[in-house]
């Protein structure tokens, strides 16, 4: 079981909570579907347990108060109403949950000025952060040792996911899904909540230290070789000894470092592509597999709705479908 943690406060905005939580329940329903039955535990929390007002004017009732709340997986602080600073003053004992939290390993995720929470916690010092635009020059001068990316609206350092915006919140819940459940379920829950097209977290997040997060130099030269020639015919005994290894080696370090055989994370590589291809260019389906690197336009189409539970024709019809109308 994985356990998800909404952050109550008062006077929040409660797109931040409600959106990522109705996404995460629509993962949870699809992964069942996909026959992965690891629930997630969705757990609303606010400081004392009390009900707390939101900014529209209803109130959330918590599930329990934070000192009730167990170490949890993954964390969403909501965005405030323009200045957060009497909420802050208010939050001791949430800004102490907080970096035991993310000393126990949890991702956290924050969205517009929730961004002032992990700062003020001091998990975002020597680190990069977004917030909401009409916040940015308070933000620099209250948190001077938060690198601020004013340019981007996402940013990551390792498990501390900043968004500027409740679209951008969606698309850090996409990339967090992907990596509860998978790339199927996750372009499940993308292409039900947001229709249009929508580029790559990775394209669109400012990440620091999170391309490949292990140890392992060799097999990172590994995983970038193999992204840059995606597109060509790959022999995995070839790539072996191109990094001076034994087949059975490389496999085996490759799977140790992360996660996924060679030929598993090429697969994911080409259909990413695919994907962007599809998005973002008028070529044909045949025209698109030949250049992820597939000349079997069968196994191509198999391979695609294994990933993402949908052929690429469905996909492109369905990214496509608010850009194009026939006015009448």
């Amino acid at each position: 079981m994985r356990t998800v943690t909404f952050l109550l406060i008062d006077q929040m905005l409660a797109t931040g909570t409600v959106l990522p939580l109705e996404m995460l329940r629509g993962a949870e329903s699809r992964a069942r579907v996909e026959g992965d039955s690891t629930p997630l535990r969705l757990i609303t929390a606010s400081l004392d347990g009390r009900p707390v007002s939101t900014r529209s004017g209803f109130s959330f009732t918590p599930d329990r108060a934070l000192a009730d709340v167990p170490d949890s997986d993954l964390v969403y602080i909501p965005a405030m109403w323009r200045n957060p600073r009497p909420a802050l003053k208010r939050s001791g004992q949430l800004l102490q949950w907080l970096r035991r939290q993310a000393e126990a390993g949890a991702a956290i995720s924050a969205v517009g000025t929730g961004v002032c929470f992990l700062a003020e916690a001091g998990l975002l010092d020597g680190k990069p952060a977004t917030t909401h635009w009409h916040y940015f020059e308070r933000f620099a001068a209250d948190y001077p040792e938060v690198k601020l990316k004013r340019q981007y609206f996402i940013t990551q350092a390792d498990k501390l996911f900043c968004a500027a915006s409740v679209n951008a919140l969606a698309d850090v819940t996409v990339y967090l899904i992907r990596q509860l459940y998978g790339p199927a379920v996750a372009s499940h829950v993308e292409r039900n909540f947001s229709h249009e097209i929508r580029r790559p977290f990775e394209e669109i997040a400012y990440s620091e230290g999170a391309v490949h997060l292990h140890p392992d130099e060799e097999i990172v030269q590994a995983q970038t070789w193999l992204k840059e020639h995606c597109s060509e015919e790959v022999r995995l005994s070839e790539v072996a000894s191109h990094f001076d290894m034994s087949v059975r080696s490389f496999n085996r370090r490759f799977k140790l470092a992360t996660g996924q055989t060679p030929l598993q994370y090429l697969q994911n590589v080409r259909v990413d592509m695919a994907r962007e291809l599809l998005q973002s260019s008028n070529l044909s389906v045949n025209e698109i597999a030949e250049k992820v690197g597939y000349q079997d336009m069968g196994h191509f189409t198999a391979l695609f709705k294994k990933f993402l539970s949908t052929t690429p024709s469905e996909y492109r019809t369905t990214v496509r479908a608010k850009l194009f109308r026939v006015n009448t």
